[in-house]
């Protein structure tokens, strides 16, 4: 039996912002009743500052889909569209203290009903679903949305693919197919401990490169000296940081940021730049 917090609890029990917004100026809608978990997200904006002023939702699913709703929708208030695109799955759950490991795919499923929503009010197209094969026709998951939530989340085991996405959590015939890909996705951490540069990386595999070496090579000489880093935005081959704790406002920031820049060119791509923000 999963262990719930005492919010997860409360939120299960007496939900928040439950049902339709007729007049919505924005809907986001995923996941299938069929595949056991679905959820609809309504946002009213207010035109004159651009704020999210009420948000409500629908949702068929388990006490931690129920409760990952609730929290998204109070999450979101009071923030403009830009700074609730922010809000990760990982938010979701520590607003609600916690998920259990196996429920952590109802919080990714709130983000991606945000992302919906938000594309929705901008009169964009929504996000496109992950293309690719499906890797687990039990539910429907594609390796493109394997290896993007396992890259965001730095999972490397087929358990927490599974408590993120569910895919193996059907018939297990996927699971070799699921293995395969973490494989390949983090064969890039073999080739940096060996300190070998891949002849060619794809977009994720880059993004992994660079969080595995602001977490092993970068992040520990910093906080020895009672500094910190923290990772932006990556957008092509420029990287967005920030400086924490004694490194920030330090007069040698700026020599810093280019050790950084030049420890990522060393072991991803010569056109690798770093930009403090």
């Amino acid at each position: 039996m999963w262990e719930y917090t005492d919010k997860v609890k409360e939120a299960f029990l007496k939900p928040k912002n439950v049902g339709e917004i007729p007049d919505a100026d924005a809907v986001g809608e995923v996941g299938s009743i069929v595949c056991g978990d679905a959820l609809k997200l309504y946002l009213k904006v207010d035109k004159d500052t651009g704020r999210i002023e009420n948000a409500t939702f629908q949702t068929f699913g388990c006490a931690s889909a129920i409760a990952s709703s609730s929290a998204l929708t109070e999450l979101v208030k009071g923030k403009t569209l830009d700074e609730a695109l922010t809000i990760t799955n990982h938010d979701i759950a520590e607003y609600l203290g916690g998920l259990p490991d196996q429920k952590m795919h109802c919080s990714v499923m709130g983000r991606e009903a945000l992302e919906a929503a938000i594309a929705n009010y901008k009169g964009q197209p929504p996000p496109v679903r992950e293309e690719g094969r499906i890797v687990c026709k039990c539910f429907d998951v594609s390796e493109d949305k394997i290896r993007k939530v396992a890259v965001e989340n730095r999972l490397t085991t087929v358990d927490e693919i599974t408590n993120f996405t569910k895919a193996g959590g059907g018939c297990g015939e996927c699971k070799s197919d699921i293995e395969a890909i973490l494989k390949d996705l983090w064969s890039v951490k073999i080739a940096t401990e060996r300190r070998e540069q891949p002849k060619k990386l794809t977009n994720l595999q880059k993004i992994a490169l660079i969080q595995e070496i602001i977490e092993t090579e970068i992040r520990p000489g910093l906080q020895a000296d009672n500094g910190d880093i923290e990772l932006v935005d990556i957008d092509g081959n420029k990287v967005f940081v920030a400086l924490r704790g004694m490194c920030s406002g330090c007069m040698m920031a700026d020599v810093t940021v280019k050790g950084i820049q030049s420890k990522l060119q060393e072991l991803v791509a010569p056109e690798i730049t770093v930009e403090a923000r």
